[in-house]
């Protein structure tokens, strides 16, 4: 852990927003809401916007998230921006002295991702990468309730979201949201944080699209191998090509099987069958902010590493080349 000096002075953590989308606003007002943080400025895409959304928060308008990272008078950037621009926002703001929350992915590029970690490391600095898929409920009676499976051996997960007619809008544009399963990453994560290592990666992919860079619909299908001889599909897929909402995680195991569909959660067993509860996915970024604040003034333990998004981020870049090449890709200790 980096060694912080905010428990010594207690002094409130002076906050730069980058972003004014779903995340940033519910990222804001968590900020807003705890005494520990100020919110000082914040930078965004669309003039009229960040106006409208710095004022709301009683926050500076910054032009650009260059002049935001610069500023003397913050000690924290937070990143809720298109992913395109993740890693090198994270890059800036790290060299200029500032602690780094950013939501998932760090980078849409591995390489870079590993040289964000050790420049945060380097600086002393908190890098902070945000998988709030983590503090849900879903993932809460995951872990409670895997133990009475038995032996794991068939995993399926389905995310897919039809829009009629589909936004044009960065999450449906390739270079801004980036390769489904990185923009996505969350798919992933919630997969490694349970199961440990990948051994092998294939994944299929298709787009609808009429023009170059912003698509209708997009439909990706992975399929995991991990070491311990547990095999996982995952399916992800939005746009207007897509009639049938879907969010479903299946796990089957020797001794019984586990169904997560929406906010329903059952547990199959041979004795009968049991409803389980699925907690809430409210206050996750609220959840999440408050835990980093712990961190930085107190040295509580966060809930996930930058190391472990990084190694998810490894295993979705090796998804996105089984796309491109139609081969099995597999992972060693050094990809």
């Amino acid at each position: 852990m980096y060694n912080s000096d905010a428990h010594l002075t207690n002094r409130t953590m002076r906050v730069g927003l980058v972003g004014t989308g779903y995340a940033a606003k519910l990222r804001a007002t968590a900020l807003q809401e705890d005494p520990r943080s100020h919110l000082v400025a914040i930078s965004g895409h669309t003039t009229g916007k960040t106006a409208a959304f710095a004022q709301e928060y009683q926050a500076l308008v910054i032009n650009s998230w260059q002049q935001l990272v610069e500023r003397e008078d913050l000690d924290l950037v937070v990143i809720s921006t298109i992913n395109r621009d993740h890693g090198k926002i994270v890059r800036a703001a790290l060299s200029s002295g500032k602690h780094v929350i950013v939501e998932y992915p760090l980078s849409v590029d591995v390489k870079e991702a590993e040289e964000l970690i050790a420049l945060a490391k380097a600086k002393n600095k908190l890098l902070h990468v945000e998988h709030i898929e983590l503090l849900g409920g879903w993932h809460q009676a995951l872990k409670q309730h895997l133990a009475e499976l038995g032996d794991l051996f068939y995993i399926r997960y389905s995310t897919v979201n039809p829009q009629h007619p589909a936004p044009r809008k960065w999450t449906y544009n390739h270079e801004l949201f980036g390769f489904p399963l990185i923009g996505a990453l969350s798919r992933l994560h919630r997969l490694t944080d349970l199961f440990g290592e990948v051994l092998s990666v294939n994944c299929h992919q298709r787009y609808w699209e009429t023009e170059t860079d912003y698509y209708q619909t997009c439909l990706c299908v992975g399929q995991l191998c991990f070491s311990s001889g547990l095999l996982a599909q995952v399916i992800y897929g939005k746009g207007e090509t897509l009639w049938q909402s879907e969010r479903k995680f299946e796990i089957n195991g020797e001794k019984g099987g586990l169904i997560l569909d929406g906010d329903t959660g059952t547990l199959v067993q041979a004795e009968g069958t049991t409803l389980i509860d699925l907690g809430t996915r409210r206050g996750l970024f609220a959840k999440d902010t408050n835990m980093v604040l712990d961190h930085i003034f107190h040295g509580t333990a966060l809930y996930v590493t930058p190391e472990q998004s990084l190694y998810t981020l490894k295993v979705a870049d090796a998804a996105r080349r089984a796309a491109e090449t139609g081969l099995t890709i597999f992972l060693t200790k050094e990809s």
